[in-house]
């Protein structure tokens, strides 16, 4: 750092090297018949604001805050514009409080600390430590904000009414821009007519549950906007309270709004999911507790419970727990034994029902699965019985086998002759007379 001109407790602007203006608070203390000149960086210096609670609450992190705490290192002619980064936690704890959220799109763009305080934290300072992460240096500035929330009843009383509107057109950090802000208050400064109009709260749809939008142009996650006023909602507002307007809403139509084209022109809202909270009419639910003097009444003297425990007689119990799904499991199992044993129509009364074509035909099925398991053996076995007729085309008789089981067939010829097969029936041959004999 070098040291300037400078004066009591005021600012001082540095210039580096690169003729780049960076801030600094500039403070003498007189010891010994000697100044003492001190520079403290305004990025560590501790920044005091002072919200109220239930009044929308937003601060912004400025790149151009902290870049004086990263030495440039460009090369000569270029600009320096490194990407930065921020993380917000509350001291001593990893995380921010409730009420505080915190976002920040790309690292080249400002950061955004909002909220909407609550009545809670009144009178209690909230020291917001806030560090910045140069992505190209891997250096880091550390800056503590301290929120310092007052009280706000008299605005809770003076603005009772309060309407949560949702826009689909915005994402939240173009809605938290104090120009955009103030064209939507505006435009609901019109259409209500208050004498006093406040933003309470803004909140993103993805923290209502929202779902991430397609990554098209122009598609916005959408936001909701919490404003209170002090007289009551106006007819347009009301409109959506409508009979056909609800059926509308129920059919996943826009509701007819007349008010709407003051909106229309920059928000995009969803007249559906507007909210209208009238908190005159809500009834107070709160007890006041009292409190004690902390001693607890006189019970008396404490007597210990008997050493001595009396017997319990457990055969009910074991009535419950074991005789009884034993005995309901005994006569299911008797039942089935019942429909398994002596219910069984027996293999000869089986086959006395069936037909004896059907009985045939299966045991040439299994005549011709034992052979084809034998022929899986030997490769060179005799022609196989199933391709032979069962039985006569004409009779119906059984046809014998042309071999028995011991006979050899390896010398057997591939195929056979129709002189050679037993009853092989004759085709009858046409007369020149038109007529069939056999």
């Amino acid at each position: 750092a070098f040291l300037l001109s400078s004066a009591e407790g005021i600012n001082g602007t540095i210039n580096w090297k690169t003729k780049q203006p960076n801030s600094y608070i500039i403070s003498r203390i007189r010891a010994a018949e000697k100044n003492v000149y001190t520079i403290l960086s305004k990025v560590h210096s501790d920044r005091n604001v002072y919200p109220s609670a239930g009044v929308l609450f937003v601060h912004v992190l400025e790149r151009e805050y902290f870049k004086g705490e990263f030495p440039p290192y460009p090369k000569p002619g270029e600009i320096s514009n490194d990407p930065i980064t921020f993380n917000t936690n509350l001291m001593g704890y990893p995380d921010r409080p409730g009420w505080l959220r915190y976002i920040q799109r790309t690292p080249y763009s400002d950061g955004v600390l909002y909220g909407s305080p609550t009545i809670e934290n009144v009178g209690k300072p909230t020291v917001i430590e806030i560090t910045a992460y140069n992505r190209r240096t891997f250096e880091t500035a550390r800056h503590n904000l301290i929120i310092n929330i007052m009280s706000a009843e008299e605005l809770d009383f003076l603005l009772p009414y309060q309407a949560e509107f949702f826009i689909k057109n915005m994402n939240v950090e173009e809605m938290l821009a104090s120009e955009v802000l103030g064209d939507f208050l505006g435009a609901v400064k019109n259409v209500w007519q208050p004498e006093r109009l406040n933003a309470i709260n803004i909140t993103s749809a993805l923290d209502r549950g929202g779902r991430v939008p397609l990554p098209i142009n122009d598609m916005k996650e959408g936001v909701y906007v919490m404003v209170g006023a002090d007289v009551p909602f106006s007819s347009c507002l009301r409109e959506v309270e409508n009979p056909q307007n609800q059926l509308r809403c129920s059919q996943e139509m826009e509701p007819v709004i007349t008010c709407d084209k003051k909106f229309r022109t920059q928000f995009n809202i969803d007249w559906c999911k507007i909210s209208l909270v009238d908190k005159t009419k809500q009834v107070s639910t709160y007890q006041e507790v009292i409190r004690g003097e902390g001693i607890l009444p006189d019970g008396g003297e404490y007597k210990p419970p008997s050493d001595t425990l009396k017997s319990r007689d457990y055969y009910s119990d074991f009535l419950i727990t074991l005789a009884v799904p034993s005995a309901v499991a005994l006569v299911l199992f008797l039942i089935l034994a019942y429909i398994m044993c002596c219910r069984r129509e027996g293999v000869e009364k089986r086959n006395m029902q069936t037909p004896d074509i059907q009985l045939v035909h299966h045991s040439a099925i299994q005549k011709s699965t034992k052979e084809l398991r034998e022929m899986s053996k030997n490769r060179e076995i005799g022609w196989p019985l199933s391709t032979l007729p069962v039985f006569h085309p004409v009779t119906g008789e059984i046809v014998p086998p042309l071999h028995t089981d011991s006979y050899d067939n390896t010398s057997m010829p591939l195929m056979q002759t129709q002189q050679n097969l037993p009853l092989q029936t004759q085709i009858p041959q046409q007369q020149t007379a038109g007529k069939w004999y056999p």
